[in-house]
């Protein structure tokens, strides 16, 4: 089953955990000193929220399965419709490591379709490929354990989770995450 997913990016993360967890009833899952996330069930949503940079609102949209087979069957279907997508393949971002590739509506908005692999310690773990130029990625060494454990937002990323304002049927290139 698929779980519909939304992620918007804030400029006052205390604020905004303290106002959605009393629209929703329920603290978040996970929270960090730069994201929140929400597990619902009623509706089934992912909704997340983060400080990390990036235009005030809704940042990307999405779905997450259950099963890396309802991704594959996605993947497929959005394959065979001839839609332009990203593909990342195993990726770290959102203190998870998932499956994911990313679509492109017509109007730019940013569609992630994500299967969750396994939770992790840090926003995103960079590759060795990516070095610290990378979108979430570290721009210098931590001066603290805590410093470590959350990547700077590089000052030039201007939305770190999602592609964005790319026109659908043209391959995406971004650092995606979330």
């Amino acid at each position: 089953m698929k779980r519909f997913h939304v992620h918007v990016h804030v400029a006052d993360l205390a604020q905004s955990v303290a106002f959605y967890s009393r629209l929703f009833g329920a603290a978040p899952v996970r929270h960090e000193a730069d994201y929140a996330k929400w597990m619902l069930d009623d509706p089934r949503i992912n909704f997340a929220i983060s400080a990390r940079g990036g235009a005030l609102g809704v940042d990307h949209l999405g779905f997450q399965t259950d099963d890396p087979a309802e991704l594959g069957a996605m993947r497929a279907q959005a394959q065979a419709a001839d839609m332009a997508l990203l593909d990342e393949g195993e990726t770290t971002c959102c203190y998870a490591r998932s499956d994911k590739y990313w679509l492109t509506d017509p109007q730019g908005v940013a569609w992630e379709q994500f299967h969750t692999l396994d939770n992790i310690p840090v926003f995103r773990q960079a590759t060795p490929a990516e070095g610290a130029s990378a979108c979430c990625a570290p721009s210098s060494a931590p001066s603290s354990a805590n410093e470590a454990a959350q990547p700077a937002e590089p000052a030039s990323a201007a939305a770190c989770c999602a592609p964005r304002g790319k026109p659908v049927g043209v391959a995406v290139k971004s650092s995606s995450c979330c």
